[in-house]
């Protein structure tokens, strides 16, 4: 089994109405999606990380998803994006670790993983990424564009299973939410947002 391990920060934005649904608000389970369908984008800022010696910190990784939860299993379709600033070895540690195929923390957090799943693609693409608290925003080449607004205000605690419910989150509102890479286009803003950090391994 491979060794790896990442840390970093975290963002994300569906198209729920905030707080999300999905999440867990004030230690309450989460439930189905505003709309029954959920679209949305996902970002992670790797800060320090390696898998099988090779190095992964100051890259960055975004995904594209759409899911019904009237569909069977509500099977997740999706992009995954790699930094193309990294080499091949990076970019395909990145993409083994993100869908799945390397275990670890993938199996219990990333539902694309754990559940039945439509991969689209792995791209390897321009991503920029700044996620300054209660105001950031990220890019996946032309494909992806999330910009946050700001927090929402008075929340109680909530975190989600991506991020992990062992840690600390806030719920935000999008400025916008632009995703255009056939079949998955929609263009979004005012939807719901949150952000945090992540500490994920094959040792999960």
């Amino acid at each position: 089994m491979s060794e790896w391990q990442l840390t970093g920060t975290y963002l994300e934005a569906c198209n729920c109405d905030a707080i999300c649904p999905c999440r867990r608000i004030g230690g309450r389970a989460g439930g189905r999606s505003t709309h029954g369908v959920c679209l949305g984008a996902l970002s992670w800022k790797v800060e320090s990380g390696h898998a099988d010696g090779v190095e992964l910190a100051d890259l960055g990784v975004v995904l594209a998803s759409r899911y019904s939860d009237d569909e069977p299993g509500s099977p997740w379709s999706y992009y995954l994006y790699v930094d193309e600033r990294g080499d091949q070895d990076q970019r395909e540690a990145l993409a083994a670790i993100f869908t799945g195929a390397l275990g670890g923390t993938a199996l219990r957090q990333f539902p694309w993983a754990f559940k039945p799943a439509n991969q689209l693609g792995v791209r390897a693409a321009a991503i920029e990424i700044d996620h300054t608290p209660g105001r950031g925003w990220f890019r996946a080449g032309e494909a992806i564009t999330v910009r946050i607004r700001e927090p929402v205000p008075a929340q109680e605690p909530v975190t989600c299973v991506i991020s992990g419910h062992h840690r600390s989150g806030r719920e935000l509102f999008a400025e916008l939410l632009e995703v255009g890479d056939a079949p998955l286009e929609f263009d979004l803003s005012g939807v719901c947002a949150y952000e945090s950090t992540f500490d994920y391994s094959s040792a999960d």
